[in-house]
């Protein structure tokens, strides 16, 4: 049991090897990516909850 545990963590430390990391920079790119993508997002829901509210309040009205 205890052979087969070595031989696990022996292959994934090997697998890990082949992992093509990330730069710092490219991650730090990335981060702002999502960031502004989240941002735009986050507005755009906003105004569009916003104007169908009044839209439907006047409707209703």
């Amino acid at each position: 049991m205890i052979g087969k545990i070595k031989k696990f963590f022996a292959e994934v430390i090997v697998e890990l090897k082949k992992v093509s990391w990330s730069t710092k920079q490219e991650l730090k790119n990335a981060a702002w990516l999502i960031f502004v993508s989240t941002a735009f997002l986050i507005v755009f829901i906003a105004t569009t909850d916003f104007m169908l509210s009044k839209i439907v309040g006047v409707l209703i009205n």
